[in-house]
């Protein structure tokens, strides 16, 4: 397995940016270049990782929500998304989706589910939805006749084509059961252009692909959905603890939203 240690990876520089250690040189080089032009990023990327914790414990305590699909994982950071749910349904069903080496070697830290749930790990890109909604590992852990929550946390801004994107999303979405829920973060500039626009030239520079979005880009992604209040929000402002809160909104470069597919 080649993990390529040598060019930077956008999932290593966020485990780095957030402490983490499973990262290397290049990776940390790319991270530093990061910090040097804007200090406050690793406000950002941990609001980002409180707001998945926010959603998906709504939407487990709140909604019923008991099966989840997590597409761009990323490397394991606690609390995971099955820690945050089984912590509240030890019943829930987790299925985590990534397509980068290194987390396929840690996807045994994602899968030391609660004894009454389930949790499984897929090897699938993104760009396939058709082949993630198809594979065995999703189809023997979630019953896609009862609702699921997908869930797309700052992975989309790796994705620069908006019309791919929402194709993406609508293949996900299609053979959902009627109250299923999309929950997805985008990169913004709206609240720091300045730092933000320094940030993604070091990724550019290093071959990675970002692109920022407007708030009416990201809600254009829950259309045919109806939006949980308040609606799509720097995810500071979603359903806030008091620890987001006190988040300064000029640290938080990240827009997020959830929302329910209708019917019965």
């Amino acid at each position: 397995m080649d993990l390529k240690t040598d060019v930077p990876h956008s999932a290593r520089i966020y485990d780095y940016l957030l402490g983490g250690k499973d990262n290397y040189a290049a990776d940390r080089e790319a991270a530093e270049a990061t910090l040097r032009l804007d200090p406050h990023l690793p406000t950002s990327m941990r609001a980002n990782r409180d707001f998945m914790v926010r959603v998906v414990r709504h939407l487990t305590a709140e909604r019923g929500i008991r099966q989840f699909l997590d597409v761009g994982t990323g490397l394991p950071t606690a609390p995971n998304l099955h820690e945050a749910v089984q912590d509240i349904a030890p019943e829930s069903r987790v299925v985590y989706v990534d397509n980068d080496p290194i987390v396929l070697v840690h996807a045994r830290a994602l899968l030391a589910t609660r004894r009454e749930g389930r949790t499984a790990y897929l090897d699938a890109d993104l760009r396939d939805p058709a082949g993630i909604l198809a594979a065995e590992e999703l189809r023997g852990t979630l019953d896609l006749s009862k609702p699921v929550a997908v869930t797309l946390i700052g992975v989309l801004q790796h994705l620069v084509d908006d019309a791919a994107v929402t194709g993406i999303v609508a293949t996900l979405m299609a053979p959902l059961a009627p109250g299923s829920v999309l929950a997805l973060s985008v990169l913004t500039a709206d609240s720091n252009p300045e730092s933000v626009t320094k940030g993604i030239e070091v990724y550019n520079a290093r071959g990675i692909p970002v692109k920022v979005r407007h708030q009416d880009e990201a809600e254009a992604f829950f259309t045919g959905l109806d939006l949980i209040d308040p609606g799509v929000t720097l995810v500071n402002h979603w359903r806030p603890d008091p620890a987001a809160a006190k988040v300064d909104d000029a640290h938080v470069y990240m827009y997020g939203g959830a929302a329910v597919k209708p019917g019965r």
